[in-house]
């Protein structure tokens, strides 16, 4: 009786090792897919596709939760998560926090910079974002993120465009001009 315990026991060490693989190598194989267009360390070289190396865990999953569950519509994620599992998903976000995120800006325009570095300031970006805008929680980070995904990003919020994700930018953008929208993108890329 004491030796089927153990065998039982050694069986469940074993199958559970091998689940525990299968699920490791499922998801190295999901982050490489990802990869493809954020980056192999999440830190995106494509114009339009943000990095997602640093940012917080929360902000990710739920983003990763809205698209799977078409809560929030990005034509060239359409299916990249269909029946990924709940586990999965915190998994990938977890590899993602854990990078480390490096700014893909080009060089620096002086002038835009410090006005990008004003408006921010006035606009209280700070407050939700974090002073150093690594954000936190459900707010993403905003340091070192693609120039021309913030400029993309900003537009469709102050447009009421951003599906799916947080109201209260439409009314912290609300007045901006392009020009402002412009020098806070480019202050924020340059940010590490």
């Amino acid at each position: 009786m004491q030796y089927l315990k153990i065998a039982t026991f050694a069986l469940g060490l074993v199958c559970s090792s091998a689940a525990s693989l299968s699920f490791a190598q499922d998801i190295s194989a999901k982050i490489q897919v990802c990869g493809a267009c954020h980056g192999s360390d999440g830190n995106s070289k494509i114009i339009g596709t943000p990095s997602l190396a640093g940012q917080p865990k929360i902000f990710l999953e739920n983003q990763m939760v809205m698209i799977r569950e078409g809560m929030r519509d990005i034509p060239v994620m359409k299916g990249q998560l269909d029946g990924l599992s709940d586990a999965a998903i915190v998994a990938i976000a977890k590899f993602y926090t854990n990078s480390p995120a490096i700014s893909q800006a080009g060089s620096r325009n002086a002038a835009l910079f410090e006005k990008g570095q004003v408006i921010s300031k006035e606009a209280l970006c700070g407050t939700c974002h974090l002073p150093s805008y690594v954000g936190r929680d459900q707010m993403p980070r905003i340091a070192a993120q693609r120039e021309d995904y913030l400029l993309y990003s900003m537009r469709q919020f102050r447009s009421n465009q951003a599906r799916g994700r947080d109201t209260i930018m439409a009314a912290s953008l609300y007045g901006m001009t392009d020009d402002d929208l412009k020098a806070i993108a480019h202050y924020l890329s340059q940010l590490q």
